[in-house]
């Protein structure tokens, strides 16, 4: 291992057997392992023998820790980075420690694993070629219709003890909008639950799921979302600056919150077609 920068290390979101070889690797060379809880970490080292130093590094502490740990880089330590289950800077601590490095001039490595996202995506059954990962749902209503109405697949955390309330505020937008409700992801209880958002909605009225839950929605349908704002910018960008259509495309996607292909395609529907004398 060479010196005096950060790994990334995700961990099991539930199964230790998810744990990489990469990963139990770092973490039994790492000079000191930063953790969002050490005793959850604990577990999973205890179970792979590794005994290396830990630190506490949560949301809490992470902006008192991070220079801390950056000048132990600087002077040649190997640090790993860990939440409590899967991808740091996911949902989780982290940012505040790999912009510091970023701008120390540190390396930064990133080492793939387990992903609760991306293990419900693939549960759900969904189309998957595009999709939109919000991190936990918004509790304001109105913002939290404005994410369902995204033209692409969504893929959220939500608390379970919400899980109803925001069903029911899909179902309130398109009842038929599938939805998978995904449980206890790789653990003894995994659980998905596949159905329209009125019939999940009605499900998890009465009784909250146990456990932490991901929920994946499907895409609203292309009725349901007004690109015109967004189409105009775009055709602005075309015709009168130059550019070209699909990057832009993109452009306008990312300030937007509107689906890339969906303006694409919206765009090239309304040119004249070449009639091939060139």
């Amino acid at each position: 291992m060479s010196a005096g920068r950060l790994v990334v290390c995700p961990t099991p979101i539930g199964n230790l057997e998810d744990v990489t070889l990469r990963v139990l690797s770092v973490l039994r060379e790492a000079d000191l392992i930063a953790c969002e809880d050490t005793r959850t970490t604990k577990v999973l080292l205890d179970r792979y023998g590794v005994t290396g130093e830990r630190v506490r590094y949560d949301a809490h502490v992470e902006q008192r820790v991070a220079p801390r740990l950056v000048e132990r880089m600087r002077e040649g330590a190997v640090v790993a980075l860990v939440s409590d289950a899967g991808m740091p800077l996911v949902s989780d601590p982290g940012l505040v420690l790999v912009q510091a490095c970023v701008a120390a001039g540190l390396e930064v490595e990133v080492l793939p694993g387990p992903s609760a996202a991306l293990a419900a995506l693939v549960a759900s059954g969904m189309e998957a070629a595009t999709w939109r990962f919000v991190g936990f749902l918004p509790r304001k209503r109105g913002a939290l219709a404005e994410v369902f109405r995204s033209p692409e697949v969504v893929v959220a955390f939500e608390s379970p003890r919400r899980v109803g309330a925001s069903l029911a505020v899909l179902a309130s937008v398109d009842p038929e909008r599938p939805v998978a409700v995904c449980r206890e992801l790789t653990k003894l209880h995994e659980e998905v639950v596949r159905g329209t958002a009125a019939e999940l909605a009605a499900r998890y009225a009465g009784e909250a799921p146990r456990g932490e839950v991901v929920l994946v929605v499907g895409a609203a349908a292309a009725g349901d979302v007004d690109l015109a704002p967004a189409l105009e910018a775009l055709r602005r960008l075309v015709d009168d600056a130059g550019a070209r259509a699909r990057p832009a495309a993109g452009v306008v996607a990312d300030l937007t919150g509107t689906s890339a292909n969906a303006l694409y395609r919206a765009l090239t529907a309304t040119k004249p077609r070449s009639t091939g004398n060139k």
